[in-house]
């Protein structure tokens, strides 16, 4: 099926919004537009990587028409993910698209930076209101050791030019591991307050096999990364939330920026969840920390596709939305899927 049938395909009924089986408003989608990168960094992929081929991924348009279905089932809110979406070829044809889509009220982005000296402004043109930036260390040789070819100025040229662009928000991601980057914390932390952009520490995800390290080996728990802040800032909790898992606090006398934590491992962060991810080869990924999934590519590229088609199956997907993962309980099966294909 081409796809211009696809945008030719007669609308379905709308709904009043996606519930899960335990109560819980699906209003957000993590939606991956490749699983390709320009980093290699050690916790999201292996040094040789095998990326999807073309024909196995879905093409801007279905990725249009995917997330247009979403948000008549009432998703509010769609972050761009990859690998890094800003390396897709053309992808802003597809987020100036997005974001004119009537009842998305936020448009967000993921990204590990390098690009947003060439696309912050049009990016912010575009409707994007926040950005995530992935940043992990501010020594140039250790930024490189972690993103493998990653250089560190293009990431801090990127992380002002977002500035510059004036987005609602701009918050950076880092990862803290072991032996790579845990005496870092504070200066990641007065970097963001200097910037006075917000900043989140997330434990890394064992999310498949990494290739030169073993997780347990190098994961630090946020009640550690906390610690270290807590000997230089007095910090206190906020009640206030976004979209994602980030728990928040405040540092005294830094009014605006805030430190966000992000602990699958040692938090269970699950009995709130209102997000689903769509991987770029078309799987609904209903859980990030387990296989339940639904083939929306199958569906897409069927001889009997319709947007009612498309919309019907994720409704009944929602049933398959597990409570929790088991990121806590290595006696459980763990995902085998590395981040890039998860969707960041």
């Amino acid at each position: 099926m081409s796809n211009n049938s696809l945008a030719r395909s007669p609308a379905g009924p709308t709904s009043t919004g996606l519930v899960d089986r335990f109560g819980r408003s699906v209003d957000y989608i993590r939606l991956s537009v490749t699983d390709r990168c320009d980093f290699r960094c050690v916790y999201c992929m292996t040094e040789d990587m095998e990326f999807l081929p073309r024909k196995q991924i879905l093409s801007l348009e279905e990725l249009y028409v995917v997330a247009a279905a979403f948000v008549d089932l009432g998703v509010k809110k769609i972050r761009l993910t990859g690998g890094e979406p800003l390396v897709r070829s053309n992808v802003m044809s597809l987020i100036e698209r997005l974001g004119e889509l009537p009842g998305l009220e936020e448009l967000l982005l993921t990204t590990n930076g390098a690009q947003l000296h060439k696309y912050a402004l049009p990016l912010r043109h575009a409707g994007v209101n926040r950005v995530n930036i992935s940043i992990d260390s501010l020594n140039s040789e250790r930024f490189k050791r972690i993103s493998r070819v990653g250089k560190l100025e293009s990431v801090l040229n990127g992380i002002d030019a977002a500035l510059d662009a004036g987005f609602d928000r701009i918050k950076l991601n880092s990862v803290i591991m072991r032996g790579y980057n845990d005496d870092e914390v504070l200066a990641l932390t007065e970097y963001a307050l200097s910037k006075n952009i917000d900043i989140a520490f997330i434990e890394e995800m064992p999310l498949g096999e990494a290739s030169d390290h073993a997780r347990e080996d190098t994961t630090c728990s946020n009640a550690w990364v906390r610690r270290v802040i807590e000997q230089k800032y007095k910090l206190r909790d906020v009640e206030e939330k976004t979209a994602g898992p980030s728990r928040y606090v405040r540092v005294e006398q830094y009014g605006h920026s805030r430190i966000g934590f992000i602990s699958p491992v040692t938090h269970n962060f699950c009995e709130d969840c209102n997000r689903v991810r769509v991987t770029v080869e078309g799987r609904l990924l209903l859980c990030l920390g387990n296989e339940h999934s639904v083939d929306l590519r199958g569906i897409l590229r069927s001889e009997e596709f319709t947007n009612a088609l498309l919309k019907e199956s994720i409704i009944s997907a929602m049933d398959l939305k597990p409570e929790k993962h088991y990121f806590y309980d290595k006696s459980q099966p763990q995902p085998v899927r590395l981040m890039n294909m998860t969707g960041g």
